[in-house]
């Protein structure tokens, strides 16, 4: 597998065999669940594969109201006309895409019921309201991703569902692959991109302290931005690091100082 793509896939830097393993999950018809702290490229990657594999990709941002019939599909009124409209599932299942559920845990409890019999070897689809039974094309793979970190008794990866997964464990890439993520993705050049990854290197460390999780490589996408559009450093370190992770004054100080000891 190389780690070098073509320059229409959307950007991704592996960090280890991920990338084969996806392939090896979809040629296979397996589920796949992704696992790991926010902003640290999970959503990126299951872009990036899909475009890579040439596959539809519909993605579904997980919520706390989001239901079986949110997924599946349901009648509306249409010119006067009682018709049934596909969920986002249903049409991946259809299509042969990747049906993506970007936090999963968030979604309510019905949801695991309808994904459970497409993540065995039954590989089906049932809507009771129109009396199909589909059955999954070679092509369908279904993606879960969720942190781990964020979970709590009432919201919670039962066993039971986490077992009809692979699963693939993602954090924070190491200080040079995460400084080229940043340059490549921002225009920054490498220098000032490696020293916002230093910063975060410091305000990882106080992650589970005074911080719930560490910045993301996303938010130093953000800074970056910023910086190599004539932003400065501070000002930008402020708007997309220290306003983002705390509305705590001291947290918000500790996160300067970090940042003035980085900077000089």
């Amino acid at each position: 597998m190389k780690d070098v793509f073509p320059s229409d896939l959307p950007f991704y830097t592996p960090q280890a065999d991920e990338c084969a393993l996806f392939e090896t999950a979809h040629a296979n018809g397996l589920p796949l669940l992704l696992k790991g702290p926010t902003g640290c490229g999970k959503t990126r990657f299951v872009e990036h594969m899909a475009a890579r594999l040439g596959l539809p990709l519909h993605t579904v941002a997980c919520h706390d109201d989001l239901s079986a019939a949110d997924l599946i599909g349901r009648y509306l009124l249409k010119g006067g006309e009682t018709v049934w409209v596909d969920g986002p599932l249903t049409r991946a299942v259809r299509e042969g895409g990747i049906c993506y559920l970007d936090e999963v845990v968030e979604a309510r409890k019905d949801v695991t019921v309808v994904l459970h019999p497409l993540t065995d070897d039954r590989r089906r689809l049932v809507i009771d309201r129109t009396g199909e039974d589909l059955q999954a094309p070679r092509g369908f793979m279904l993606v879960a991703s969720y942190n781990p970190g964020y979970q709590n008794i009432l919201k919670k990866l039962k066993p039971s569902t986490r077992q009809r997964f692979l699963s693939i464990g993602f954090d924070f890439p190491d200080a040079s692959v995460e400084t080229q993520v940043v340059a490549a993705e921002s225009g920054l050049d490498t220098t000032r991109a490696a020293a916002l990854v230093r910063l975060a290197g410091h305000v990882r460390q106080l992650s589970g302290l005074d911080l719930e999780e560490g910045v993301s490589t996303r938010l130093l996408i953000y800074a970056a931005s910023l910086i190599a559009s004539g932003m400065q450093v501070d000002r930008a370190i402020e708007a997309a690091i220290v306003e983002p992770l705390s509305d705590e004054p001291d947290v918000q100080q500790a996160l300067r100082d970090l940042s003035a000891s980085v900077y000089g």
